[in-house]
């Protein structure tokens, strides 16, 4: 960069905050601002951490506290399972959260990015400290025993990588439980093969993440920073720099000594104080930028890659509070009070995402308490629609999922009402075990006269045996005459329609049609 009269910029412009010039990749190794909000931040930090730990251990009314079993389709929330039927359930709560992520921005900026996101909360208070630790502070002179010894790099990776296989652990503690995870781990790899790959993945994912990658993720991969130009507005809450008060930038010299002059004066001399008047707080001392993770200038105004982690925050209260000046040139505030204008906190964008919230989160408080003990199911079975047997019977296949919700087993029992002679039989047992699903093939037999034009509604009544629970379901039986065949008394006998059409077929096979 060159100065002439005009600053003038050399090579093209910048694009991103970890590239050079001309296009490489640019280390960013922010120097650590001690301050109000980095203790605050750190806390929160330690109390995330331990959470995260925790919760896989931790357990409500007999039931893990989170457990996402995937291959299981069962989601355990704070002591609730959800089971894929619950489709109702889940949508509410994930539409919840994410219009609560919508209202945080809105009000609060991306205070998730700087004091909650896992990959800040790790990057920011566990792989750099231990960096600055082996490999010392950065830009200091004078570097410690073991960054001078060779070992450090070494040293510093293997401990990222046990780290990453402690954080692949844990992950994984989420959707197998506690208990299975300690079972695999003192077995041989060859023994669970999938699932010591996705520890392997995750490990390998974790640690090109936290030791390469870095604040690329935040950068580049993660796509919330370009969410908040839509959530954001002028009310919000976001790291700004107080540019009427800071600029323009530079060190306030002392005024030099003017010769004395006794000729009578007209006007006062101010050239000097005016001259000091120009220079805004801002003492161009860079510390802002060389303390933030991302790499940017925050005196640019909002940007994308700007997290509101607060390090430009504690960087400039430290070195005005030096200069004996006012705290706050960067601060917290919103884009409307900078500016001098007042800032609204109730506005059309937050009543409406209150709104929404408040609605959703009614819906998921009556549906997840009107709830069922169980759920039924009933899809009409493969091959034939319908079968006669010897004693005149109109059989139709179906299949019964039967899902219990309740904490211990229930056995059901089957009944078709409203149709006199109608009658349901199942080889299977009807029992189901706590929190699962089942599937029963059962096969419904109705008396011929019953149907009129080949078709008979029915219902079949689902009851636990001890009758806390009672489900009527419509189901449409098919009967001679619902395809088109005559609606006559077809000749007794069991024929599967099915079975008269494969075998016209092949007598027109072998007649050579």
């Amino acid at each position: 960069m060159q100065a002439s009269g005009t600053d003038r910029i050399d090579g093209p412009p910048e694009v991103l905050s970890t590239l050079t010039r001309e296009g490489k990749r640019k280390w960013i190794c922010p120097k650590l601002s001690k301050g109000r909000y980095l203790t605050a931040r750190r806390a929160v930090a330690i109390v995330l951490i331990a959470i995260f730990t925790l919760v896989p251990y931790l357990r409500m009314n007999g039931r893990p506290l989170v457990l996402l079993d995937v291959a299981s389709r069962r989601f355990t929330l704070f002591g609730t399972t959800f089971l894929p039927n619950d489709t109702v359930l889940l949508a509410l709560l994930l539409v919840l959260v994410f219009v609560g992520i919508f209202l945080a921005t809105s009000l609060f900026g991306r205070v998730w990015c700087g004091w909650a996101c896992p990959q800040t909360v790790y990057m920011e208070f566990v792989f750099r400290p231990i960096e600055r630790l082996l490999n010392g502070k950065p830009g200091a002179t004078r570097k410690n025993w073991i960054a001078r010894s060779g070992f450090a790099n070494p040293l510093k990776y293997l401990i990222y990588l046990l780290i990453s296989m402690y954080l692949a652990h844990t992950f994984l503690a989420y959707f197998v439980g506690v208990e299975k995870l300690a079972e695999w781990v003192r077995r041989s790899p060859t023994e669970h093969p999938t699932s010591f790959l996705v520890m392997l993945g995750v490990t390998v994912a974790m640690m090109f993440d936290f030791s390469y990658f870095r604040e690329q993720t935040c950068i580049v991969a993660c796509p919330y920073g370009r969410f908040q130009s839509v959530m954001l507005d002028r009310d919000s809450l976001i790291v700004t720099y107080d540019r009427t008060r800071g600029e323009p930038r530079g060190k306030k010299r002392p005024a030099k000594p003017q010769p004395t002059d006794l000729s009578l004066k007209v006007l006062p001399n101010t050239s000097s104080s005016a001259s000091e008047e120009k220079i805004g707080d801002c003492v161009d001392c860079h510390l802002c930028v060389t303390t933030c993770p991302t790499g940017i200038d925050i005196r640019n105004g909002l940007q994308m890659e700007c997290i509101n982690c607060a390090q430009c925050i504690d960087a400039c209260d430290a070195v005005m509070t030096k200069l004996g000046r006012a705290t706050g040139l960067i601060r917290y505030s919103s884009q409307n009070a900078v500016e001098g204008s007042a800032r609204h906190i109730v506005r059309p964008r937050v009543a409406i995402y209150a709104a929404i919230m408040t609605l959703l989160a009614s819906l998921f408080v009556y549906a997840l308490s009107t709830k069922s003990t169980a759920s039924v199911i009933i899809v009409r079975g493969r091959g034939a629609p319908f079968a006669e047997t010897a004693d005149g019977m109109i059989t139709n296949r179906a299949s019964i999922k039967l899902t219990n919700r309740t904490e211990s087993p229930i056995e059901f029992s089957l009944s078709v009402v409203g149709i006199p002679g109608a009658t349901i039989t199942h080889e299977e047992t009807l029992a189901v075990d706590s929190e699962s699903s089942k599937v029963v093939p059962v096969t419904i037999g109705v008396p011929f006269s019953a149907f009129t034009l080949g078709r008979i509604e029915s219902v079949i009544r689902v009851s636990e045996r001890n009758g806390a629970y009672t489900k009527d379901v419509r189901f449409l039986l098919m009967g001679p005459g619902s395809l088109g065949t005559p609606s006559g008394r077809t000749p007794a006998g069991a024929r599967d329609h099915t079975s008269d059409a494969a075998d016209n077929k092949k007598e027109k096979l072998d007649a050579g049609d």
